[in-house]
């Protein structure tokens, strides 16, 4: 699979999305005006990777802020990497934030506990 590699601005968030080296990454901040039209390409290749992924995934999330319409759009992300998971692949689910920034610390406990698989919050 094409590897993707997005520069964040302001609104979006820098994207690296790498079968090569099983790592997808999420960073900075998610507000983009139109979430849908920003996420949908993306969303698109996870479902093609979760055709045939690899063996382990880890999946990385390091936001400084997303709006509640990216909420969901992560969500439906990690539903597709849940789909992996169950179907036998390893995937670890890395939520990293700031530790001043409750909210985002927060968010990762909640997806965690949406989600059937494998987290690990880190603060830093």
């Amino acid at each position: 699979m094409k590897k993707v590699e997005i520069k964040g601005t302001d609104d979006t968030p820098n994207i690296i999305l790498d079968a090569g080296s099983s790592i997808l990454e999420f960073s900075g901040r998610s507000l983009p005006e139109d979430v849908v039209t920003f996420y949908e390409p993306l969303i698109k290749w996870v479902e093609q990777y979760a055709k045939s992924p690899n063996k382990k995934t880890e999946v990385i999330f390091r936001l400084d802020y997303f709006n509640t319409a990216s909420s969901k759009i992560l969500l439906d992300i990690l539903l597709i990497f849940e789909d992996i998971h169950k179907n036998g692949n390893e995937v670890m689910v890395h939520w990293y934030f700031e530790k001043d920034d409750e909210d985002m610390g927060e968010a990762g406990e909640e997806y965690s506990e949406i989600v059937d698989i494998p987290f690990k919050i880190h603060s830093y």
